[in-house]
């Protein structure tokens, strides 16, 4: 019967890791746009950066 003691063992595990979880999402509407927005704007900084990066290389190989 050691099983069902290891069952119940790991059930409650279980349990107490779910908890322990963030459920759900608690910014508001407005906070979670600024998270977006602010993102997005580092995205779009590094695409710029890569682009230039990448014109750079082409512009020096095609000097060569």
């Amino acid at each position: 019967m050691t099983r069902g003691n290891q069952r119940d063992s790991d059930r409650a595990k279980a349990q107490k890791k779910l908890q322990g979880a963030k459920s759900k999402n608690t910014m508001s509407g407005t906070e979670f746009q600024k998270q977006k927005e602010d993102a997005a704007l580092i995205m779009r900084e590094k695409q710029r950066k890569a682009d230039e990066k990448k014109a750079a290389e082409a512009a020096s190989g095609k000097k060569k």
